[in-house]
């Protein structure tokens, strides 16, 4: 059970701070100019994929929906920007009542994305949307960069497992968030037990090199964890001597040995050996995981390989190369007034070097060609063509100030790989090329 993405009772800190030092002087400089209740459109995007990727992964979604429930500026926080003199007086008695009471359509977790996908659309007042830039982006770029990745060495692994192991290559709380994107990508258990605790993940785990170099001799480590683990455990054998380790490991076991896991050497040469060993011995029904430093392209070097499952651990967590997707949050709409009446207005940067943007309140929908596989992410303001009505792809995530789309993970999970399989096969090419469909833009309607 995802108790975390279900609303269920949890301890999330104030996320107030997970801001930027000019969000709360914009705010104190839109206060004090009357223009903070304006009403206003910010909408995430990105403006390109990474490098070689064919398209991206929505994560996070359920992580943003907490952060926006626990924006608050408590006694602390408040006394901490007095003492700082961050932002006046007034803008701190306003910071103490601070809720968020507007709405957030966006694409719901799982799914996939191309350049100018707006994957997030935020309305409210510009004060009330404002501060939320920061603490949004930082969950949507981290989280999603590692599920687009997680999505890749999915599509790699086939049907094999892939068991999320990367907690000791970096941050321990981005670890956790790591994992639930993994998991959303298509991973299907992780090694971190605070993962697993937060949000449901399946965790696994047996033993290291360390438990193998305590005991006197390799059968005696094997030994002790069998009597320990029973005969199903996964026994690690490439500390000494493979074939020597896979040997007592049967012998140890019997041939009801669960699992021999190989973490160094050349992992598809040494899986061959394994297997024929394995087989040899009676243990046809003992699975080989393999691990050390696997990547998407690692994973599918081994696709002959008698594998039966990966651990994947540095290359996921910092996203393959690209531990971030570069979505930004841009102003693109806002109302002449404070009167709740009154029109918005487009507006957009303009200015050289590629950081262009597109104005106005967007729709996206997903055209089908005539076997349901995706062709193009349209996206325009204005009324929704009719031919793409019922192919619309943001849905709404908060009504009023109030979460009205929490959703438990593996739901989000199962949508992920429904979305990919919707994509043309190309997709899930590892070689370097273009987004897998285009991005086109219809001008608004009258």
């Amino acid at each position: 059970m995802n108790t975390a993405d279900l609303g269920l009772p949890v301890d999330v800190p104030s996320t107030a701070l997970f801001t930027d030092h000019y969000e709360l002087t914009m705010l104190q400089a839109a206060l004090k100019a009357g223009t903070a209740d304006r009403r206003s459109v910010f909408e995430v995007f990105t403006r390109r994929l990474p490098e070689g990727r064919r398209y991206g992964v929505v994560a996070g979604t359920g992580r943003v929906l907490d952060a926006v429930e626990n924006f608050r500026f408590d006694a602390d926080v408040l006394g901490f920007l007095r003492e700082r003199q961050v932002v006046n007086e007034e803008t701190l008695q306003w910071l103490a009542s601070y809720r968020f009471a507007g709405d957030i359509w966006g694409y719901p977790e799982g799914e996939v994305y191309f350049p100018g996908s707006p994957i997030l659309r935020v309305e409210g007042s510009f004060a009330e949307c404002v501060l939320l830039e920061t603490v949004i982006l930082s969950i949507l770029n981290h989280d999603s960069a590692i599920a687009a990745a997680a999505s890749r060495m999915a599509s790699a692994a086939g049907d094999r497992p892939l068991i999320e192991m990367g907690a000791r290559r970096t941050h321990e709380l981005a670890a956790v968030a790591a994992s639930r994107a993994a998991y959303v990508g298509g991973f299907a258990t992780t090694s971190d037990l605070a993962a697993g605790f937060r949000y449901g993940i399946p965790t696994v785990g047996t033993s290291a090199h360390a438990f193998t170099l305590l005991h006197d001799r390799e059968r005696d480590a094997f030994q002790a964890q069998v009597n320990s683990l029973g005969r199903n455990t996964t026994l690690l054998v490439d500390t000494y001597d493979v074939a020597e380790a896979v040997r007592a490991a049967v012998e140890v076991a019997g041939p009801e040995l669960g699992a021999v896991r190989i973490d160094s050497g050349d992992l598809l040469l040494v899986a061959h050996r394994v297997r024929q060993q394995l087989d040899a011995l009676g243990a046809q029904t003992t699975r080989i995981i393999v691990t050390s430093d696997l990547d998407e392209y690692a994973i599918a070097s081994l696709a002959a390989a008698p594998v039966d499952a990966y651990g994947v651990g540095t290359q996921l967590v910092t996203g393959s190369g690209h531990p971030t997707c570069s979505m930004v949050y841009k102003l693109v709409a806002r109302a002449e007034s404070a009167d709740l009446k009154a029109p918005l207005v487009p507006v957009a940067k303009k200015s050289s070097g590629g950081k262009t943007s597109v104005g106005g309140r967007k729709w996206a929908a997903r055209r089908l060609d005539r076997e349901g596989i995706a062709e193009a992410e349209v996206i325009g303001t204005g009324p929704v063509p009719g031919e793409l009505a019922d192919q619309q792809l943001l849905v709404e995530l908060v009504k009023g100030g109030q979460v009205v789309a929490r959703e438990a993970l593996d739901v989000v999970r199962d949508r992920h790989a429904a979305a990919r399989a919707n994509l043309p096969l190309s997709a899930t090419q590892l070689s370097r090329g273009e987004a897998v469909i285009p991005t086109e833009y219809l001008p608004a309607r009258p």
